[in-house]
Parts: structure tokens; sequence; C-alpha cells
């Protein structure tokens, strides 16, 4: 049996596009500007990715303003990301079901990236670090898409890529499915949302 949630919550790096470039750059740009090592891309992999960019930031021992001239930054490398091949037609595909993205990305960006690729039309919701006191890990922002959506968690599914979106859907009481990792359901892409979800 497939299943049939009252909604589905994206969330936007890793899931519906690859910024993993996008976001490399704008933080080396930023480490740069304080005269602080830029990172290597395995480094970045090992130890940030997934991650919100201020608890980053604290891991790293940098300033807040560190972080905020890595948001400023990320606009002027939003040419390096992607859209995944299938995002676009899987968003049509299930055209039927109520959809949010939520990502620890600022609205600003966010939104630009969505109407880049002509994918901000699909959603009903786009929740982001500027809407909540406590990104990804923390369940937060999940819980607040559900109440915005007037559903229980336990209807809803969040398609997730990273460690913190499995913790903080999981914590909100979400079904999640996992891009490349352990969650309820993994799958390898996007593409293979049709082989869980009815349609």
């Amino acid at each position: 049996m497939k299943l049939k949630p009252s909604a589905i919550l994206f969330d936007l790096d890793g899931v519906l596009v690859n910024s993993f470039d996008a976001w490399l750059a704008a933080l080396n740009d930023a480490l740069k500007l304080f005269n602080h090592k830029e990172l290597t891309k395995n480094e970045f992999i090992d130890r940030y990715w997934g991650h919100d960019l201020f608890d980053n930031i604290e891991k790293l021992n940098l300033t807040y303003e560190v972080g905020e001239a890595c948001n400023k930054f990320y606009k002027n490398h939003i040419d390096k990301i992607k859209i995944f091949p299938k995002t676009k037609e899987i968003l049509i595909k299930f055209c039927n079901y109520r959809k949010g993205v939520i990502t620890n990305t600022p609205r600003d960006s966010a939104v630009k990236v969505l109407k880049q690729f002509n994918i901000f039309k699909y959603f009903e919701l786009v929740l982001t670090s500027n809407d909540v006191k406590k990104s990804k890990p923390d369940p937060e922002i999940v819980i607040k898409s559900c109440k915005l959506l007037k559903l229980k968690p336990s209807e809803v599914i969040f398609v997730g890529d990273t460690k913190s979106d499995l913790k903080a859907g999981k914590a909100a009481g979400c079904i999640v499915i996992g891009i490349d990792i352990d969650a309820d359901y993994t799958i390898k892409n996007i593409s293979e949302l049709t082989k869980l979800i009815s349609f």
C-alpha cells in the first residue's frame, strides 16, 4: 500500500535543488572577508553540510557577523545552484497534494531559488529560518508548518536529506522520507517518491 498523506513538506537544499557549491562558496567568501582560513570541500561535507548556518558559525568559534556575511554572499552564488532533473516532474505529479518547503536557508534566498527554477508556484507555504526561533534539527519549523496547514504532524510526510531533517521531522511526529539517509523510508533521489506515495 502506498502512502497517502494530507500534505508533503520538502527540504530545499539537497532535496529539490543541489546548492552545495553555492553554500561552500558563500561560507568561504565570508571566512575570507574576516581573515579566517577557508574550508575544503571535504571539511565542509564532514562537519557542516546539512546543519544550521549559525550552529556552524558557533562550531567554528566565529562571530554572528560571519554568518550574516555568508547569508549575504549566498545570493552571489545562486548561479551555482542546479535543480535536480526530476524535481519539477515530481511536483507536477503530486499536484493534488498540499505541499510546503521548510528550509534553514534565509527567506529571501529561498524564495529567489524557488522562483529562479519556476517551482515557487507549487507550494502552499514556504517556511525558513527567518520564521522560527530555532532552525532544524529543532522541530519548531515542522510543527509550525503543520499548524499553518491545520494538520496533525502524523498526517504529514517530510522529505529531507540530512540528520537535521530527520531529527526535526521525527521530533515533530511526521513520517520522514530520507534521501540517502536512514529514515522511516529511504530513497536515492526525489524521483523515487512515486514508489512510496500514491499520486
